[in-house]
This record gives C-alpha cells, sequence and structure tokens, in this order.
C-alpha cells in the first residue's frame, strides 16, 4: 500500500521536506490538469507516514483508510505518476509562492 493526497491538500509543502525517500511531487502550477495538489508516487512510497503528520490540513491517508469522497483521488494521484507529468524539475519555493498569490520572481 502506499499513502494519497486528497483533495484537501492546500498546497503547504511540509510532506516534500520530510519525505525520505523524495516520492511527494506538487502538480505544476502552470498546468490545471494537476495544478491543486501535491502527490505520492505509488511504486516509491514506503509507506513509512513521515508525511502524515506534518500536513496542516491533514490530506494525507494510507491509501486503506481514506475517506470515501476522497476515494478518486487514489486513482488520481496513481495517474499523475502514469500518464501526467509525474516527476518534474520544480523549484518547491516557487510552487509554494504561487500558492500564495506572491508574484513570480
Amino acid at each position: 500500500m502506499t499513502h494519497v493526497i486528497t483533495a484537501l491538500c492546500t498546497r503547504e509543502g511540509d510532506c516534500v521536506e520530510v519525505c525520505p525517500v523524495d516520492c511527494i511531487v506538487p502538480g505544476p502550477t502552470d498546468d490545471p490538469a494537476w495544478n491543486d495538489l501535491f502527490f505520492i508516487d505509488p511504486d516509491t512510497c514506503i509507506d513509512c507516514g513521515a508525511c502524515v503528520p506534518v500536513c496542516p490540513p491533514e490530506a494525507i491517508f494510507p491509501e486503506e483508510d481514506v475517506p470515501a469522497e476522497y476515494e478518486s483521488d487514489i486513482q488520481r494521484n496513481a495517474d499523475f505518476f502514469a500518464e501526467g507529468p509525474g516527476y518534474w524539475d520544480y523549484d518547491l519555493e516557487h510552487e509554494r509562492s504561487t500558492l500564495r498569490g506572491e508574484p513570480k520572481a
């Protein structure tokens, strides 16, 4: 099993900083298909749970515990890596500032 980031995500990025295997990626802010949350690579996640307690909106769940209203996020998370951007060269601070509406540097 893996952990899943649900639509509760507010793109804070704390999860990225604590992941020991670097498997959490923000959706590109310039891509409307993926720009609303962060994603966990189900093939790389070691299910350690380090991301769960640092998530301010409590958006991360073990896959088997995802609330029913967010079950579609399980497939969307997998699709991000199978069909979407997957791993891409991002700047976490830029992603955070874009979320907050700060001007681009």
